[in-house]
Order: C-alpha cells, then sequence, then structure tokens
C-alpha cells in the first residue's frame, strides 16, 4: 500500500489533503469506465477504527494474504486495491482506504470519506475502550457522508482480535445484534487477521448490501451521478442490522 507522508520540512495536513484530492480525481475517472463497461464495478471502501485495532492487518490479509504482528503505525490514510470476481460475469474492484486511527480527532476524515461507497468499523475485542469510540467513529461517518438519496453508506462492524478471546461481549450475539440495530449496521463479524477468520465474509457482507444500494440509486437518479456526497448539515439515519 502506498503511504501519504509528509516530505520533510512539508506540513503533513496540506500534503496529505493534496494528495487525497489527486486520488480522488484519478478515483472519479476509472469509476466512470468502469461504468460504462456495465459488468465491472468500482467501490470505494473505508476501514475505520480507534489507533492499533488491526485494520492494517486486516487489510493486509485480505489483499496480500499475509500477517505481521509489526506494522508500523499508519501515518495519514494507505490504500490498497482487491479484485473480486463476483460472479462469472461481474467484477468487482474495492479501492480499500485505511485511515489512521487518530483522523477523527483531526479535520481531514471529511475528505477522506469522500466518494466512498461504504466502510468498516474496527475495533479490539480485547480493549474495551475501542468498542466504547465505534458509536463515535459511526457517528463522524454518518454526519460527513451520505448516498445521494440522503441514507447512510453501508457499514459492517468488525470485532477483531476474536482469536485471543478476552471480550465477554463477543459471547453475547443478542447484546451486538442490537448494538448494531440502534447504530445503523447492516451486519458484524468476529475476525481475526492473523487466523483469517471472517474477513472474506465480511467484505462479501458489505459488497452485497453495496450493490443492492446501487440499484436502488439506478432505478431513481441518472448513471452518471451514481455517486455518494457529503454534507455539512444531515446526519444519515440509521438502517435495521442484519447479521450475515
Amino acid at each position: 500500500m502506498a503511504q501519504l507522508f509528509s516530505p520533510e520540512g512539508g506540513s503533513t495536513g496540506s500534503f496529505v489533503s493534496e494528495k487525497a484530492e489527486i486520488f480522488l480525481i484519478i478515483l472519479n475517472h476509472l469509476d466512470r469506465y468502469m461504468f460504462r463497461l456495465g459488468k465491472e464495478h468500482l467501490y470505494k471502501l473505508l476501514v475505520i477504527g480507534d489507533l492499533g485495532v488491526g485494520k492494517t492487518s486486516i487489510i493486509k490479509r485480505y489483499v496480500h494474504q499475509n500477517f505481521s504482528s509489526h506494522y508500523r503505525a499508519t501515518i495519514g490514510v494507505d490504500f490498497a486495491l482487491k479484485v473480486l470476481h463476483w460472479d462469472p460475469e461481474t467484477v468487482v474492484r474495492l479501492q480499500l482506504w485505511d485511515i489512521a486511527g487518530q483522523e477523527r480527532f483531526g479535520n481531514m476524515t471529511r475528505v477522506y470519506y469522500r466518494e466512498a461507497m461504504g466502510a468498516f468499523i474496527v475495533f479490539d475485542v480485547t480493549r474495551p475502550a475501542t468498542f466504547e469510540a465505534v458509536a463515535k467513529w459511526k457517528n463522524d461517518l454518518d454526519s460527513k457522508l451520505t448516498l445521494p438519496n440522503g441514507k447512510p453508506v453501508s457499514v459492517v462492524l468488525l470485532a477483531n482480535k476474536c482469536d485471543q478471546g478476552k471480550d465477554v461481549l463477543m459471547n453475547n450475539g443478542l447484546k451486538m445484534d442490537q448494538f448494531c440495530k440502534e447504530h445503523g449496521f447492516v451486519g458484524w463479524f468476529e475476525t481475526s487477521a492473523k487466523e483469517n477468520i471472517n474477513i472474506d465474509e465480511a467484505s462479501r457482507c458489505l459488497v452485497k448490501h453495496i450493490l443492492a444500494n446501487e440499484c436502488d440509486l439506478m432505478e431513481s437518479i441518472e448513471p452518471d451521478v451514481v455517486k455518494p456526497h457529503l454534507t455539512s448539515t444531515k446526519v444519515a439515519s440509521c438502517s435495521g442490522c442484519a447479521k450475515s
């Protein structure tokens, strides 16, 4: 994954912002091209959550099928591409944006969220404080990003590091189901990047909901404007949770 970082003596915020904007322009052109092909889809997905919950490890496992316990902390945002052969006639390309955990406290998330069609919010089952931050991440996302029809983008909750099995909450599926319903997640999964548990399944769940959202959007608006947009005033309403 190519990381954006500040050149020596430069401003990290402005440098990252400029690079993110350039990347969005490229992404938009690719999106229009893929749409014209008819059977290919390009979706930008966010991977967000507190520092150290395993976002980068999940992406590395999903994209490259490897795991390391020695990843350095992400600075700003990293990118990765995953290609899915969804069915014999359909290819789905996922642009994964790995956003640094501390970014929720900065001013850059609005830039990073732009044009996203879905998101994973990740917490660490061994650190209860990271679960407490999930609702804050979801609220930040919903306040800055909606689909053109005003609905929130689809979000899947990942309870990561389940192989360590230290969190009692994970033994209460009904409680997690209720949490997802109250906060507008389309599903939740216990995951482990180390043991490769449920990462592919979580992705398929999210993509399935994104494809359904896109079909709904196609029925009401022109194809060339099927894109999410940012809003500074509207907070998206929550949809129900359907664990897959």
